[in-house]
């Protein structure tokens, strides 16, 4: 009855509603994790693994339960009203709510987990993958140019790596394979399924595995389960886990370095291509058996499910299976790497280096989002990204400041050439675009229904550029979905508080 008093009844809603998110939270969504925590975390290598992934696929009702036991009660706790003179109890409202934030989405990625990741990593019989290392000194859309690859066999969660390979051996490979027309109007000017350098200039990762995965098929006449990505950040993560690895030449691979090594220090070391792609085989090669020898050792396993888990949420790696059920409950969440399925609201800024060099290991990224008023056709939203390029003018090696782009102006060393992509809800329309505060004209298309805004920017060493995007969205009192593409610096986002319209 004292809830409903006005104003003086928050207090009271809140403190129940607290009450009741703790009661769902230790009634309904902790169990099954308690049930797994509460395994022997001693056991070694396959035995160690095969045995989580049994009681993962025996618990996968129940995880299922629980994220949807997660979801309401953060939705529960969403609403939740505050009241300004009680503080203490506004820090409580704010603590479960931050909490539930993680946890909610943690324990749906722990449902589809237990649907497709026992089947996926070989329980079921022997899974093949083709995975891809990305080299994000050179954008695309998924993150960074392929490079290497090896083959991955799991068989009952035992991993074996078959082969591994530089990139020139698919650069020419044309898989038979269509994307659809939507692709073809988007990409095909980059030739995306005949060309390996740009076989993932598309933020969707599906697009991509599905062009690795033909690829390898046509040319090893191999069948192919699935694909993956991962990048240098991503085996850094990795080895703080395992602990270094060791590089054909002694040279210790650490956490510390590995990104160094493959993004900035091979190219002033190695001015010959081939031995420099060699030396990138080779971390590649030291870091798959450090990972293989840490499954073989007691006690890493726990250290390296939360190092896997962590370089998904940052998108850092991403996989997807060739077989429908598998891939229709991963792409609901981030480690499929898709488009979001949901119109929106969405923001995302998407970098496809043009210039082929390697200058994107000094780009930063700013992306401003402002949701403004609202009329009977939409809501005004501005969008404003800010690229920068910390290149020093002098002191890189010829192969990280070439230009193959060949463009009709003078350009310096250190001088960059990128597209930028602004993604955007679906049905949203342009009203004007300014570069640096002068008016530009911007390429529109849409990509999975959502409205996508492109333009061709030079980047100058030591400089900053500024695109805003004035847009008229469908109106929402969300906070849009943030794309995320993994690129050496992260992406900073500052996204706008939405109010109701009127």
């Amino acid at each position: 009855m004292a809830s409903h008093v006005p104003y003086l009844g928050r207090p009271v809603t809140t403190v129940r509603g607290i009450a009741q998110a703790a009661d769902r939270l230790a009634g309904d969504v902790l169990p099954p994790l308690v049930g797994l925590a509460a395994r022997p975390s001693d056991d070694a290598g396959h035995s160690g693994l095969h045995a989580l992934l049994s009681e993962l696929r025996g618990s996968a009702a129940a995880l299922e339960q629980a994220a949807r036991a997660a979801a309401e009660t953060r939705t529960l706790a969403d609403g939740l009203p505050r009241a300004s003179w009680v503080p203490g109890l506004d820090r409580a409202r704010d603590q479960l709510v931050s909490q539930l934030q993680r946890t909610a989405p943690a324990m749906a990625d722990m449902a589809v987990a237990g649907r497709v990741l026992p089947s996926m990593l070989g329980m079921d019989g022997p899974r093949r993958y083709i995975v891809v290392f990305q080299n994000t000194a050179e954008a695309r859309g998924t993150g960074g140019l392929p490079g290497a690859f090896t083959v991955l066999t799991l068989d009952q969660g035992r991993p074996r790596f078959e082969t591994f390979d530089i990139d020139t051996t698919l650069a020419h490979v044309r898989p038979d394979i269509d994307l659809g027309a939507e692709y073809r109007a988007q990409y095909g000017a980059m030739d995306p399924t005949g060309t390996w350098a740009n076989s993932n200039v598309s933020p969707h990762f599906p697009y991509a595995a599905r062009i690795w995965t033909a690829a390898w098929s046509k040319y090893s006449g191999q069948r192919v389960d699935g694909a993956a990505a991962v990048d240098p950040s991503a085996l850094a993560r990795l080895l703080q886990a395992t602990g270094p690895g060791r590089l054909p030449d002694g040279t210790a691979l650490t956490a510390d370095n590995v990104l160094e090594l493959t993004q900035r220090t091979s190219y002033a070391r190695f001015a010959d291509s081939r031995e420099r792609k060699a030396f990138l085989l080779g971390v590649a090669r030291a870091a798959a058996t450090t990972f293989t020898g840490a499954l073989s050792t007691p006690g890493q396993l726990p250290e390296l499910l939360k190092a896997a888990y962590d370089i998904t949420r940052q998108g850092r790696l991403k996989v997807w299976s060739a077989e429908r059920r598998e891939q229709s409950l991963l792409q609901q969440r981030p480690l499929a790497g898709a488009l979001p399925s949901q119109p929106g609201p969405i923001a995302g800024v998407v970098v496809n280096n043009a210039a082929g060099g390697k200058l994107d290991y000094y780009l930063d990224r700013e992306l401003h989002w402002i949701p403004g008023d609202c009329t009977r056709h939409g809501r005004k939203v501005t969008a404003r990204v800010t690229l920068g390029n910390r290149a020093p003018a002098s002191g890189l090696p010829p192969y990280v400041t070439q230009r193959v782009d060949d463009p009709p102006y003078p350009t310096r060393p250190g001088d960059n050439r990128v597209l930028v992509s602004y993604y955007a809800s679906s049905g949203a329309r342009l009203s004007g675009a300014t570069l640096d505060g002068q008016p530009v004209t911007v390429g529109t298309s849409v990509e999975r229904g959502h409205a996508v805004y492109t333009l061709d920017v030079e980047l100058p060493a030591q400089s900053s550029r500024t695109l805003t995007l004035h847009l008229l969205e469908p109106i929402s009192d969300r906070t849009p979905v943030l794309l995320n593409q993994p690129l050496v610096t992260p992406l900073r986002a500052r996204l706008e508080a939405v109010s109701a319209c009127e």
